[in-house]
C-alpha cells in the first residue's frame, strides 16, 4: 500500500492532464495569493522602509557578513527554527514544515511525471509522500490540541475556531482526506471517490485561500528574520533596547513557564 502511486491508480477515472492542469492551478493561486497578501498588507514597503531607517541609525555591514547572517538565518530561523523558545513547539513545527515539503514534492512528481500506470512509480516516491503527510498529521494535530496559546496557556478549548485558524485547519483536512482517499484508493475500497472529491474541497480551500490565512507566512518570515539579524549586527536594533543582563522570569516556581 503504501509503494502504490494513489494518482496512478485513479487515471482510468479522471485523466492525467486534468490532475496537472489543477497542480498548475494551485501553484498559481499560491502565488497571485502571496502577492496579494503582500500589496494588501503593506508587508514588502514595511520592510524596505524599515530596511532604509535601520541604515542611518546603524554602522554599514560588510558584505562578508551578510553572507554569514544570510547563512545563519537559513540555518537557525528557517531550517531548524531556532526562534520557538518552546522545545514542543518547535519539534510541531519541524514535523509539520518538513512533512508539507515532503508530501507537497512528492505530490507534484507522482502527478506530474507517473501519473499512469504505463510509467510506473518509484516506491520510494509514494513511500515518502505516506511519510511526510503523516509528519503533517503528527505535528498538526499535536500542535492543534495540546500546544496553541488559547488552549495550553489559555485554558480555551481545543475546538475553538478563528479565522487564524484557517491554515492549519485546512491543512490537517487535506493532508487526512488525502491519507484516507489513497488508503481506500489502494484497496478498491467503495467510497473512494467522495474521499477523493473532499480531499481536493480542503485542497482548493487550502491553496486558494491564501490571502486570508497564514500560507504566506512561511515566504516573508525568512526575510523579517534576516532582517532582524542585520539591526542587530549594525546596532540599529529595529529602533529596539538591548536585552537586559538578567531577564525577567515568568511563571511560579510549581509550575513551568511556556513562551510563545
Amino acid at each position: 500500500m503504501f509503494t502504490s502511486n494513489p494518482f496512478a491508480e485513479i487515471s482510468a477515472a479522471i485523466a492525467p492532464a486534468a490532475m496537472q492542469t489543477y497542480v498548475v492551478i494551485m501553484i498559481a493561486l499560491v502565488a497571485a495569493g502571496t502577492l496579494f497578501d503582500i500589496l494588501h498588507k503593506g508587508s514588502a514597503k514595511y520592510f524596505f522602509d524599515n530596511w532604509r531607517r535601520s541604515k542611518g541609525r546603524g554602522t554599514a555591514v560588510g558584505g562578508g557578513e551578510l553572507v554569514s547572517i544570510a547563512v545563519k538565518t537559513a540555518v537557525v530561523d528557517v531550517l531548524t527554527s531556532g526562534e520557538f523558545c518552546s522545545q514542543r513547539r518547535r519539534v510541531a513545527h519541524l514535523l509539520t514544515m518538513y512533512g508539507f515539503v515532503i508530501y507537497v514534492v512528492t505530490t507534484a512528481i507522482m502527478v506530474c511525471v507517473y501519473a499512469s500506470p504505463a510509467t510506473p512509480t518509484p516506491p520510494i516516491v509514494p513511500l515518502l509522500w505516506w511519510l511526510g503527510g503523516l509528519m503533517v498529521c503528527i505535528g498538526g494535530y499535536w500542535f492543534w490540541f495540546f500546544i496553541r496559546v488559547d488552549v495550553a496557556a489559555e485554558g480555551n478549548s481545543p475546538l475553538r475556531v478563528m479565522r487564524a485558524d484557517l491554515f492549519i485547519l485546512s491543512l490537517l483536512a487535506s493532508v487526512t482526506l488525502g491519507l484516507l482517499w489513497a488508503f481506500m484508493e489502494v484497496r478498491d475500497m467503495s467510497g473512494a471517490m467522495v474521499a477523493f472529491a473532499l480531499y481536493i474541497l480542503a485542497t482548493t480551500v487550502l491553496f486558494g485561500s491564501v490571502p486570508w490565512s497564514k500560507f504566506a507566512h512561511m515566504f516573508f518570515k525568512p526575510a523579517a528574520a534576516f532582517q532582524k539579524r542585520v539591526s542587530v549586527a549594525d546596532g540599529s536594533r529595529s529602533n529596539l533596547p538591548a536585552p537586559a543582563e538578567a531577564p525577567q522570569r515568568f511563571g511560579i516556581a510549581r509550575e513551568h513557564a511556556r513562551h510563545y
